[in-house]
Order: C-alpha cells, then structure tokens, then sequence
C-alpha cells in the first residue's frame, strides 16, 4: 500500500484545548485511517516550522485524501499537507520510464 507523510499546524485553539485536556491524538488518528482500510504507522509532535508529522498507509490516494480532507476541514489545524512517499522500487522504475518520455527543454532545437 502506498505511504503518505502528513505535516501538520494546530490552531492556538486547539492547543489551548490540548492543554487544558491533554489527550493522545494518535488514538484519534488510528481511528481515522483505519476507517479508510489503512494504518497509522507514526505520530510525532515537532519543534520547528511544523507541529507535528505522521506517517500513513492507506490503500489508494483517494483514500489517503478522503482522511486529509476530513481532518483538514474539522477545523482544528491552522494548516495541513499530505506527500505521497514513493518506493526506491517505485523511484528506480520512474527513472527508467523517464528515459523514454522524451522532455524537451523549452527553446531546445531536436
């Protein structure tokens, strides 16, 4: 299944309300990719430009996004981005496919 790296900013409102009632949100997020057919293989909390960062597997990017888009509109994230992770496999086969997609610069002469 694919993997998907998930970086997310919490609102000041939902901090507070983290605060005031700590709660394990990774319980939360189980929940939220399992419904989907997919799992939730890390959750971690982070100093720096982003709050927090997890890593899913979900069966599709259909499914992946069907949980982005609930989480995102449930209004406790001031900001939310989904990546889709690729293989080396994967990568090593893109790279052979490209040899053949035959880019051209823009202005380039054949």
């Amino acid at each position: 299944m694919p993997m998907y790296l998930t970086r997310f900013d919490y609102t000041p409102e939902t901090w507070a309300m983290m605060i005031a009632d700590p709660e394990d949100r990774r319980r939360a997020a189980s929940a939220y990719i399992e419904s989907v057919g997919g799992k939730l293989h890390g959750f971690w909390y982070a100093f720096g430009e982003h709050d927090g960062f997890t890593l899913w597997e979900a069966p599709d990017n259909v499914s992946m996004a069907a949980v982005a888009l609930a989480i995102g509109g449930g209004g406790a994230l001031s900001d939310v981005s989904t990546t889709v992770l690729l293989t080396v496999e994967e990568t090593l086969e893109a790279l052979t496919r490209a040899q053949s997609v035959g880019y051209r610069a823009p202005g380039a002469t054949e």
